[in-house]
């Protein structure tokens, strides 16, 4: 287990997720809360530059980091918007 203590391990283990074939990967957004940082665009930054020390060791950054885009839904604000239309009507 290296150097993670119990704790830690366990919370890197339950959102560890495994494709199809057994390859085991991480989504960097519940990451980013497991390693306790309060924004996301401070760990923005650190995949930012995991990614350049990736190319700097001669390795495709694509081969270790995929693209995901997070899906927002419309939420309150579409909510009060479709008020304020019915007032109107």
């Amino acid at each position: 287990m290296s150097n993670l203590q119990a704790e830690e391990y366990k919370s890197f283990e339950e959102i560890k997720r495994t494709k199809e074939d057994g390859t085991e990967y991480w989504s960097a957004r519940e990451l980013s809360e497991v390693l306790e940082y309060k924004q996301w665009r401070n760990f923005a930054k650190v995949i930012d530059r995991a990614k350049l020390a990736c190319q700097n060791s001669g390795r495709m950054i694509d081969d270790d980091f995929a693209e995901v885009s997070k899906i927002v839904e419309a939420g309150a604000t579409q909510k009060k918007v479709s008020n304020k239309l019915k007032k109107n009507n």
